[in-house]
């Protein structure tokens, strides 16, 4: 067992109501130790909002709390158990193979937030890895993350990253790192797909309950609780999909045990985001089938919350057929869900407060010119944010498109639709540079960061953070952070650094 660190144990107040759970939830064990551990970044703006004040802990000791040589004296580090669907084939057992859940921090709303490592060496669930993680995917979690939460989707966060000192076993011998993440839970779907598929359906109410209390406490006062508990989750996953999809994001690994009850995104593993607009988009080195490209998002999403309402049938209803019944029509709600929810995204992205009909349609026509070029996804909606209400020869967004007379015709389509809106231009123009960014984490800039810090450069990566910390800021076409990749920066893969 590591030390328990004396300051650490003025500093941290854990709660543990996971592992107030019973023993078939977990495994209570503690991380091990590495030999050199040393801090690459620490989020001091989030460990505040969690209640902790990172003046009182020095560099090395945050590197060896998190680094997992110390641990906090109220904390009761564990591996979570889970099953899943991963691209579609059953796992009856899963599991934290490579994290450990060091317990909940209560935020500055009182909100209990799990803290969890992860890297920290090998579990019970690990079947055969090593349990360790690499720098690469630790940045890129790390930076990924916080540029979700900067864009306001509901994202686990990233509190710090630490280099072990010891090499980690890939294609290549690469430099060992752990990531501290933040979650309002860990709890997935195959959570609930564990206990299920063991017919425990004692585990399945207590994990309802837990989860209840901790996300959904409304439910609680539902006649029917499961199903209300049911009925939000579909209606998280709607927006949280939609918001995805705003923005060109590509998870790239949607396995039922990858997806959040929170309704957060979480399991960064081989994510991108799409800069040619391509709604058909695989960057995951794994997805060979397409199963999780950028347009499948919604109807996996959907086929996810089957496998859940299927996990929890025993506790909507003791009648089978009538549990089977309510749980279908919350599951078909999905689609209405989503389409309301990716319709308002698209609507705020072209500038339309007021709705009316034909707006979705206007919105899609746009994203047919982008793919029909493949004109660069995050530039053609922020350019849109600097056209006139009137004809301008000099916008930009013209510049994107080779064919002037399509883009020209949408945009006075577009523009004609405006007239509705009753706003001037300046104040449309100000309110869609807040909803359309600048700045996402470019594919090539992350591959940067990663190679540098490979060198022992972690300013790129420092820098890159501080630059998506910005999202929305006007930039130059010239900005490096606003720029596409030239042909030769081009990602066109990317991998789960398992």
């Amino acid at each position: 067992m590591p030390p328990v660190d004396s300051i650490a144990q003025k500093v941290f107040e854990f709660e543990n109501t996971y592992a107030e759970l019973p023993a078939e939830f977990y495994t209570k064990q503690p991380p091990r130790s590495v030999k050199s551990p040393r801090l690459i970044k620490f989020n001091d703006e989030l460990a505040t909002e969690l209640g902790l004040d990172p003046s009182k802990l020095s560099n090395a000791e945050k590197a060896s709390i998190f680094g997992g040589n110390r641990v906090p004296a109220s904390s009761i580090p564990l591996a979570m158990v889970y099953a899943g669907h991963q691209f579609g084939g059953w796992v009856p057992r899963l599991g934290d193979g490579r994290a450990l859940l060091l317990g909940e921090l209560a935020n500055r709303s009182g909100k209990l937030m799990d803290v969890q490592l992860k890297g920290s060496g090998p579990t019970p669930y690990s079947r055969m890895g090593d349990g360790r993680a690499w720098v690469g995917p630790v940045l890129r979690e790390y930076a990924v993350s916080e540029a979700m939460n900067a864009l306001g989707v509901p994202t686990t966060r990233a509190l710090a990253a630490v280099e072990t000192g010891e090499p980690v076993y890939r294609e290549t011998v690469l430099p060992g790192a752990i990531l501290t993440r933040v979650s309002s839970s860990h709890v997935r779907v195959g959570t609930f797909q564990y206990f299920a598929s063991r017919r425990d359906v004692r585990s399945l109410e207590l994990l309802a309950k837990h989860v209840q209390t901790r996300l959904y406490p409304e439910t609680r006062r539902d006649a029917n609780p499961e199903l209300a508990l049911l009925n939000l989750v579909v209606a998280a996953q709607a927006r949280l999909v939609a918001d995805w999809m705003g923005i060109g994001f590509i998870h790239g690994v949607m396995n039922t045990d990858n997806m959040s009850i929170a309704g957060e995104t979480i399991d960064y593993g081989p994510c991108a985001f799409m800069d040619g607009y391509n709604s058909r988009k695989v960057f995951s080195s794994i997805d060979v089938q397409g199963r999780y490209a950028y347009c499948n998002q919604p109807t996996i999403a959907a086929w996810n919350l089957a496998q859940f309402a299927s996990s929890i049938l025993p506790l909507i209803s003791s009648n089978h057929e009538e549990s089977v019944r309510l749980a279908t029509d919350a599951v078909n709600c999905f689609q209405n869900e989503f389409n309301d929810s990716w319709t308002e995204v698209l609507r705020a992205k072209i500038g339309l407060a007021r709705q009316r009909e034909e707006d979705a349609r206007l919105a899609f026509e746009f994203l047919a010119l982008l793919e029909g070029e493949e004109v660069d996804y995050t530039h053609a909606f922020r350019f849109l944010c600097d056209a006139g209400n009137q004809f301008r020869e000099g916008d930009m967004i013209r510049d994107l498109f080779s064919k002037k007379d399509d883009i020209d015709s949408w945009m006075s389509k577009w523009r004609a639709r405006l007239k509705f809106e009753l706003v001037d231009e300046s104040r449309r123009q100000s309110t869609m540079k807040r909803i359309n960014p600048s700045c996402i984490p470019r594919n090539h800039q992350i591959e940067k960061a990663i190679k540098a810090a490979l060198s022992g450069n972690y300013s790129v990566f420092e820098r890159l953070v501080s630059e998506l910390a910005n999202p929305f800021k006007d930039r130059s076409a010239d900005d490096a952070f606003f720029a596409a990749p030239r042909p030769n920066e081009c990602v066109e893969r990317t991998f789960c650094g398992t």
